[in-house]
């Protein structure tokens, strides 16, 4: 872990997956190491409920995010018209929130298809759509899980619904959709595993610093440096460290404009 005096925020955090007993302490702990914000992503419902509590206790400091993460069994359809309404029932109260996460299954999808079986895409892509649609009905930002080969069809839900507040998290992908999401303004967000992985070295070096955000996607572990190491909200230092070595800026710089990414995107 670096030395550093700069401000960060967590742009993409599993909050509600630490153990409860552990969070508070590793909340503060961030606080003191100079974190100024996080993003709490969701899981499902039991998922957005949790977070928001969070959020309530430590108001200005997490901004929880609501969805329905697609790398598990997709909901039926009363599980998901009870999520939507419930998020639109935060809406109306004006409580602040983005959707999220959600995307498309690349992992479970790959898992099926090494066990000799193929997983149906549609009720995936229908899930996704329902939250591009709440997004652009209430105007929020959406964090999204789309990596390789999803990436493209999530780009092409997003501009038929108009929705360009878009972040991808943790993205990997083919050259062309790289460029497509930067002509589009879209975010992304990088994660400890610059340190180690050159796909994500040279996503950096060509992903411009102004669309470009840090996250730990924690409780996620790392390997390389972070090898048995507990993934906290203090390890976005280290990803604007390596940010600004790639780009060949200084850290403070690279530190301002990825926290005033995050702020200015999130509204936090």
């Amino acid at each position: 872990m670096v030395e550093h005096s700069f401000k960060m925020a967590d742009a993409h955090l599993h909050l509600d997956l630490y153990p409860a007993a552990a969070r508070t302490a590793m909340l503060e702990q961030a606080w003191a190491a100079g974190v100024e914000a996080v993003i709490a992503v969701s899981m499902d419902l039991a998922s957005c409920k949790i977070n928001r509590e969070l959020a309530l206790r430590h108001p200005g400091r997490i901004l929880p995010a609501y969805g329905y993460h697609p790398e598990q069994a997709a909901p039926d359809d009363d599980a998901l018209a009870a999520l939507l309404a419930w998020i639109r029932e935060r809406a109306a109260a004006g409580e602040q929130f983005a959707i999220g996460e959600v995307g498309l299954p690349y992992y479970r999808r790959s898992s099926a298809l090494a066990a000799g079986v193929r997983l149906a895409m549609g009720p995936y892509i229908r899930l996704l759509e329902s939250f591009v649609v709440l997004a652009a009905e209430l105007q929020r930002p959406i964090a999204l899980h789309a990596v390789y080969d999803d990436a493209a069809t999530v780009c092409d839900l997003l501009e038929t619904h108009g929705v360009q507040t878009a972040h991808f998290h943790w993205f990997k992908g083919p050259a062309a959709v790289v460029s497509r999401m930067i002509a589009s303004g879209y975010y992304i967000s990088v994660t400890p595993d610059v340190a180690y992985e050159p796909e994500i070295q040279a996503l950096v070096a060509k992903y411009p610093l102004e669309l470009m955000m840090a996250e730990t996607d924690g409780p996620w572990p790392f390997e390389g440096p972070y090898e048995g190491v507990t993934t906290t909200p203090a390890m976005t230092a280290d990803v604007t460290g390596h940010i600004a070595r790639i780009k060949r800026i200084d850290a403070a710089t690279a530190a301002y404009r990825i926290r005033a990414n995050t702020r200015s995107f999130y509204g936090i």
